[in-house]
Formats: structure tokens, sequence, C-alpha cells
């Protein structure tokens, strides 16, 4: 069986759609579909089912679909460690991460390991912590950022101690204040993160024991600060999320000092591949650096 029709496979999963898949790789649409087709003959059934919304996977195919991300994990595990053995860095590391590290952290992590290993190449998928902690045990992604506690079944690389922060605008009478007290924010309208972004937040509420008054949810860090800018409500945003905004906010401690706990994880360290081993070094190395 063909590595090549499980990676045209996977490339329409995610995709949704032959034609998105076909643009993508570079094929036509019916080599697409020719492909996808021979390989629902090698399986003797359906793979997936064409609609005019697109295509989803059949039963069947929902059964197959982690197989074949295993195969192709261990087949791109075996071309890094021949490539290893011969002196190459080659490889692709495929990162689990979220807003405040893509734009902070990863930039300078990908540039400076690249000046080293210049044939390794990234693919990054933005998701919530939820989303991180499924791709990783999935074998979606090699590697991800997510905030601790996570599974304990992962292997995890504590990186930094993130504070987080009261936001109000500049306009509301307690952005003149030295710090937000637990008081002060129980009696204001709240912005929360969408569910599976909101852990950390809600840690802090837990551990205060106040329940604020939720006026909304929003789905993306930047989308809260605008709307704190407005005048809207209040919120609570970790300190890497700050960095360089230029909204018309102020960040103020909170009454307790509270901070989230990033990490690095992985499924397995004994099996993870050549290359996000150097990265995971790496990432270490580079926040030792750039604190």
């Amino acid at each position: 069986m063909s590595i090549n029709k499980y990676e045209v496979f996977l490339k329409v999963v995610e995709l949704g759609s032959l034609t998105k898949a076909a643009e993508v790789l570079g094929f036509t649409q019916s080599g697409i579909s020719h492909t996808i087709s021979s390989l629902e003959s090698e399986f003797g059934f359906s793979l997936l089912v064409r609609n005019r919304s697109g295509v989803k996977l059949t039963v069947n195919g929902e059964q197959v679909l982690q197989p074949i991300r295993e195969i192709l994990k261990w087949n791109e595990q075996l071309k890094q460690a021949v490539a290893d053995i011969h002196g190459l860095e080659i490889g692709t590391i495929t990162i689990g991460t979220f807003t405040s590290v893509s734009v902070h952290w990863l930039p300078g992590m990908i540039k400076q390991f690249q000046s080293e290993y210049p044939h390794i190449e990234f693919k990054l998928l933005e998701g919530s912590y939820l989303e991180i902690e499924q791709w990783i045990e999935g074998g979606v992604i090699d590697c991800g950022f997510i905030s601790l506690p996570t599974r304990e079944k992962f292997e995890v690389f504590p990186l930094k101690k993130d504070r987080m922060l009261g936001i109000v605008s500049l306009e509301h009478p307690l952005s003149k204040e030295p710090f937000l007290s637990w008081a002060q924010m129980a009696d204001e309208d709240f912005i929360v993160q969408k569910t599976g972004s909101d852990y950390d937040i809600r840690r802090v509420l837990e551990k205060a024991g106040i329940k604020p008054k939720i006026k909304f949810s929003a789905g993306d860090d930047y989308a809260i600060m605008a709307m704190v800018e407005k005048g809207l409500g209040i919120s609570i945003l970790p300190e890497l999320v700050l960095k360089r905004q230029n909204h018309n906010i102020t960040a103020l401690e909170l009454e307790d000092r509270s901070f989230r706990s990033l990490g690095i994880a992985v499924n397995s360290m004994k099996y993870a591949s050549p290359a996000t081993k150097r990265f995971l070094k790496h990432v270490q190395s580079w926040l030792e650096l750039n604190p």
C-alpha cells in the first residue's frame, strides 16, 4: 500500500474537500479522486461520503483514520532516523499552539532553530488547550504548548510562569487603582474566553472564590482586549498576551498574585522523532536566553 495514498487521504479529511486538497497538493481534482478510489478498492470499503458541501468520513473511514496517522508518523520518524545516521537534519515538526505563544514565542524560536536546521519544516495548528491535548493524544501533532496541569500520561517540560493580570479600559475608574481587588471585580461586567481556552481565568476566579457577572464570551484574546477598550466589561488575561498590544487598556496586578504555568508536552519522548527532540531542547534553551 502506498504512503502517498495515505497522505492524500489525510489531506482530504483535514480540509474536508477534494478540490482544496488538490490545490494544496498540486494535483488535479480527478487525480485526488482517483487516489481515494484506489485506496478504497484496496481496503474493500468506502472511506468518504461525497456531497455538495464537501466530504466526510464513513464509519469505516473513521476506524482506519488513526492507524493511517500512526503509519505516516512512523514513516516520518523512519526518514528522520535514516537522515540522522547520515548526519543530515531533515523532517517536519507539527506543533499545537495558541495565540500568545504563536505571536510572542514561536517566530523567534523557529527562526533561530532553522538557522541551525534549515531543512526541518514546521506545521502549526492553533487551538484551545483542550484541542491541543486531544491532538497530542491522537498523534495529530508531534508536540504542543499547554497550560499546566495537563494529562498525566503526557511527558511535559515546564517552561514559564506567566502572570495573570486584570485589564480595564483607560477611561474606567479602576484604571487608576494600584491593583484590582476581588470585591471590585465582582461588581463589574466580565468578559471571559470561550470554553476550552478559559481554564486559566477560571482557575484564578475559583481560587478567589468569586463568580463574576459574565456579560460576554469571546474566542480570541485580542477580541477581548478590543471589547474591554470599548468599556464593555473587564477581564483577566496572561501577561504574555498583553505584550506589545496597542489597545487603550490598563493592566492591573490582581489582589492575590496569580500565574499560569506554561509547558510543552509530547505523548512519549521514547517515540518522538529526532527533529522533535531537538526542537524540545531548543525551546527550553531559547526561553532561558529570552525570559
